[in-house]
């Protein structure tokens, strides 16, 4: 039985997607200062030259790496949240929506250490991705929590929306370095103190939300523990 040949189109992928494996490996590996386009090439069994059809240059590499693992990320938490959602009473199942983005970074912790790098570097060249994927991940969070029921009807209730996404994700890129570190060697103790950050978080917000007692629910709901609470 003989195979199909690839079209053109195809192999080109192909080729590209052998690029940012190799990338990654040797990310994963040697860091940031690992990286060059020899090695990636040789990696991923190409000629040198070849790199350059793909990528510009590996700084529009590493943007794509990024890019793709911050889409499955967001994918999986969302996910992760409706099924939260779905079930208020699991408690199981809203510590998996921390888990998914501690043990993303602990597997690839190369990837943010680049973005953090690069978010507060004004000469870098991925300084302004970097600022627009933090801001994507702000949004997107904030968006989550309001689709809960805590939908925000004015400028101070967005605003608390999003700096409750800002601090559980700073929480969380805080304790998977730690954990690599060796100081929180148990993810799901990381994954409790998350949902506890989220959960008083969230009371705050429902209790003072524009003056509601539930931001949007009848007032005898306000103290009832929910998915958005456990959830993040």
């Amino acid at each position: 039985m003989t195979s199909t040949p690839l079209t053109r189109s195809e192999a080109k992928d192909l080729t590209r997607r052998k690029l940012i494996r190799a990338a990654l490996e040797i990310l994963d590996e040697e860091g940031e200062a690992g990286l060059s386009t020899v090695k990636v090439a040789k990696a991923a069994g190409i000629a040198q030259s070849s790199f350059y059809v793909h990528f510009k240059d590996m700084q529009e590499l590493l943007r794509e790496l990024a890019e793709e693992g911050g889409q499955r990320l967001r994918d999986s938490m969302r996910e992760a949240r409706r099924r939260a959602r779905e079930h208020p009473g699991d408690l199981d199942l809203h510590r998996e929506t921390f888990r998914i983005p501690l043990e993303s970074i602990c597997r690839h912790p190369e990837l943010l250490r680049i973005q953090l790098r690069a978010r507060h570097d004004p000469s870098s060249s991925l300084r302004d991705f970097a600022v627009e994927t933090a801001a994507a991940y702000r949004e997107h969070h904030a968006a989550d929590l309001a689709a809960l029921g805590y939908t925000a009807d004015n400028e101070r209730d967005r605003r608390r929306l999003e700096m409750i996404a800002d601090g559980i994700n700073a929480a969380t890129n805080a304790l998977a370095m730690g954990h690599l570190e060796g100081r929180y060697p148990d993810l799901d103790e990381a994954a409790d103190i998350l949902t506890a950050l989220s959960r008083g978080a969230l009371r705050l917000l429902r209790a003072t939300s524009g003056g509601k007692s539930g931001a949007g629910r009848p007032a005898d709901e306000s103290a009832k523990p929910d998915a958005a609470e456990a959830g993040g």
